[in-house]
């Protein structure tokens, strides 16, 4: 297993196999990108199923143990059954999805091999929902949850992200994964340095103090320093279990950060604010091994050193201007 100079074992790799997407949620930096009629083949912008294999395949022998397919909306790939089937046994495998496209499709996905699944879902109210996906799927990712449940993918993690417009919600979705077995809730903070909108977050501590009072025991996950807060029913017959995701200042998120991530179109990167040191992977695995390696050397020790917050906003440190690559940095919002 590779490490970089920081002493971080790279254990995972995060696979994004699109950046299609059929919804258009407010906070998302991609705004609903491409073709998103269904399922389709591999765009020509996209890595083909043999590439995607090819890089886990190299991944695998370089000792990474787990892979998250992302995209975009990974389920707009009909291929994806195939990928998960052909990565490598030893590599366990999950996905982050919006749940629309599970209804119908979980149960082949679990055959070939998916064992866990992440599904966006930042509130239980109709309107809200719409208003924060610019889609009204909202009944379709109820039907995906069940779906995903159903398939025997529990526990389901239920992706929100805790921002301003969602902030309110929090209590009803707590209450929603404490009722329905099978369910787990991942609060996510907010990252104004990708989205914008700094006036959309939220201090996320008042959240964290909030769930120390609701929750009957709390444990600690090594995993990126996280807490896991245990909230018990009225009656006491149920229990759900509430993670919070809080990177923006936290350095020791960093510190426990065992990923890198690979984009939709072959470029290997070392952290997910990072874009100046994009790696291609190439065609061969030869060169996948090659910018695998020198990914996880380029590592910065915390995303703070790469992104500083300035009264203009937030802003890419100077030091990173010229940061290594194969291709161009790319901007994640518009000016």
């Amino acid at each position: 297993m590779l490490s970089d100079e920081f002493g971080r074992e790279v254990s995972g790799v995060r696979v994004s196999l699109t950046d299609r997407c059929n919804f258009d949620c407010v906070y998302c930096h991609n705004e609903g990108l491409g073709d998103t009629r269904g399922p389709l083949a591999a765009q020509d912008d996209e890595l083909s199923t043999d590439r995607v294999v090819d890089f886990l395949e190299v991944a695998a022998d370089l000792g990474v143990d787990s892979v998250k397919f992302t995209g975009g909306e990974p389920l707009l790939r009909e291929d994806l059954a195939e990928i998960v089937e052909r990565t490598p046994d030893e590599m366990a495998v999950s996905l982050t999805t919006n749940g629309t496209y599970l209804p119908g499709r979980a149960s082949e996905l679990v055959d070939a091999g998916l064992e866990r699944v992440n599904i966006s879902q930042d509130a239980l109210d109709r309107e809200a929902f719409a208003e924060l996906t610019q889609s009204g799927a909202y009944d379709r990712v109820l039907e995906g949850v069940e779906a995903a449940v159903d398939a025997g993918l529990a526990p389901v993690k239920i992706n929100m992200v805790v921002f301003e417009p969602t902030a309110g919600y929090v209590p009803e979705m707590v209450d929603h994964v404490v009722e329905n077995e099978g369910l787990r809730l991942q609060l996510i903070e907010y990252m104004p340095e990708l989205a914008g909108h700094p006036e959309w977050a939220i201090d996320i501590d008042r959240v964290h103090d909030w769930l120390s009072e609701r929750a009957d025991r709390i444990e600690h996950r090594q995993m990126h320093d996280r807490r896991r807060y245990f909230v018990a029913s009225d009656d006491g017959d149920r229990e759900g279990m509430v993670e919070i995701v809080d990177p923006v200042g936290n350095e020791t998120f960093c510190a426990n950060c065992h990923r890198v991530r690979l984009t939709h179109d072959g470029y290997l990167k070392g952290c997910l604010n990072r874009n100046d040191d994009l790696r291609s992977i190439g065609e061969t695995k030869s060169r996948m091994r090659d910018a695998f390696r020198a990914t996880v050397a380029s590592r910065v020790p915390y995303y703070g050193e790469y992104m500083v917050e300035t009264e203009d906003g937030w802003e890419r440190d100077e030091r990173y201007r010229d940061g290594e690559g194969d291709r161009a940095p790319y901007a994640y919002t518009e000016d």
